[in-house]
């Protein structure tokens, strides 16, 4: 299964999350590509959108292998491989640090004007373009539930079957289109995969949804 970008994905998400729709759910995007993603699923479920600040902890000498992930609070998920992949404890302390700071000046960008919305009580739909290792979905999900969601969804369009299970147990639903056993990449599954800026998040938060 191949999507034709983010926000081809982001339509097919919203049919299958369609009993959402009339409840008001928050739509809590993982920055940066899921925005785009999010901004249609709340528009189409006719809910509120906002991001969940969430970074991956890189590996040493290759940052885009996530042997863990962090959230605003400080909470931090590690894997089970991390220590196999060199990610001491010393290295994951200036990595957690690293990664908290990026976070305080992306809060800052992006909703300079208010706060965070609350969760508390809500159904809250989490939704990312893929899941790779899983570890940034892991750390949104207990962002989510440690302050109050009271119906806790991932939604995401194709994960890593291994993956996929490893953060089922943290939500009461995961909604996922496909889960193909050969899976390398998330970008593999979408024709268009281009990277989302700053100041497109800024923009999605701010108005519509994009055409």
């Amino acid at each position: 299964m191949r999507f034709e970008s983010r926000i081809d994905a982001a339509r097919q998400l919203a049919t299958a999350l369609a009993k959402y729709r009339g409840r008001n759910p928050l739509v809590l995007a993982i920055p940066r590509g899921a925005v785009e993603m999010g901004r249609v699923l709340a528009d189409a479920l006719g809910g509120e959108l906002d991001v969940v600040l969430v970074r991956k902890l890189g590996a040493p000498f290759n940052p885009e292998f996530a042997v863990g992930a962090i959230d605003e609070t400080g909470w931090a998920y590690v894997a089970e491989h991390a220590a196999s992949a060199g990610a001491d404890e010393r290295y994951l302390d200036r990595e957690k640090r690293a990664q908290l700071e990026l976070m305080r000046k992306r809060r800052a960008q992006y909703t300079p004007a208010r706060p965070p919305i609350d969760p508390k009580g809500r159904v809250v739909i989490v939704v990312d373009d893929g899941l790779a290792t899983g570890a940034t979905m892991i750390a949104a999900l207990h962002a989510a539930r440690a302050k109050g969601a009271e119906q806790l969804v991932c939604a995401v369009p194709v994960a890593a079957p291994d993956s996929l299970e490893r953060v089922r147990p943290l939500c009461d639903e995961v909604v996922c289109l496909a889960a193909p056993p050969e899976f390398f990449a998330v970008g593999q599954f979408y024709r268009e995969f281009r990277q989302v800026e700053d100041d497109e998040v800024i923009d999605l938060l701010a108005r519509g949804a994009p055409k």
